[in-house]
């Protein structure tokens, strides 16, 4: 069996992140989804466990002080983390756990383990971007604004990422994901028993 991995998903807020992800989850029943927790109020249909898990800021602050978790960042007014067991649960298992984060949690992840995959998703333009964020009607305008130029600032950090993809259609960004992980999964570090299954029955003298 292949090793599993970590692949991780950033980008600014309106590139598309949670389109993107889940086109991939019903395209590929490989990958293992890491819901994230954050302390930021629920937006309309998302579902505790689901989308996020839904904790106070008291709760948040606990699981970090036990070391519970395998990134924090405080983001756009609220905290965002990653359960550290489940990830690691489900890499010793072979699978393709899939993190959906922003920036600040991805650096945090390279610094601590960098076996991660790290994939940056670009809008095609800041236009379009700043369009999305609108459309989605769930900000105000405060937020908004800060969220675009948020966006301008993450962009320094493409180059700390292993790949990029444009997200102009989402059926083309999740293929670019797909062949990213067709060829992570043929890493030789990704397997200890290359020989064996080349040989099969026949063994050395």
């Amino acid at each position: 069996m292949s090793k599993g991995f970590l692949l991780v998903l950033s980008g600014p807020s309106g590139s598309g992140k949670g389109t993107v992800s889940e086109a991939l989850m019903k395209e590929n029943d490989e990958i293992i989804y890491s819901t994230s927790i954050t302390t930021r109020t629920p937006r309309p249909n998302e579902v505790d466990g689901e989308n996020y898990f839904f904790r106070t800021i008291d709760e948040f602050e606990t699981m970090v002080k036990n070391d519970e978790l395998l990134e924090h960042a405080f983001v756009h007014t609220n905290y965002y983390g990653t359960p550290k067991e489940f990830v690691f649960n489900e890499i010793d298992k072979g699978e393709i756990v899939l993190l959906e984060i922003d920036v600040q949690g991805a650096l945090q992840i390279k610094e601590k383990y960098k076996e991660a995959v790290f994939i940056f998703l670009l809008p095609p333009t800041m236009d379009e971007l700043k369009s999305r964020i609108v459309k989605r009607g769930t900000e105000s305008e405060e937020d908004i604004n800060t969220r675009f130029s948020n966006a301008f600032k993450e962009l320094d950090f493409v180059g700390e990422y292993d790949y990029f993809v444009v997200n102009a259609e989402v059926s083309q960004a999740v293929e670019d994901i797909e062949n990213i992980i067709a060829a992570e999964k043929l890493r030789v570090k990704r397997h200890k028993d290359i020989k064996e299954k080349v040989m099969g029955k026949e063994k050395l003298n």
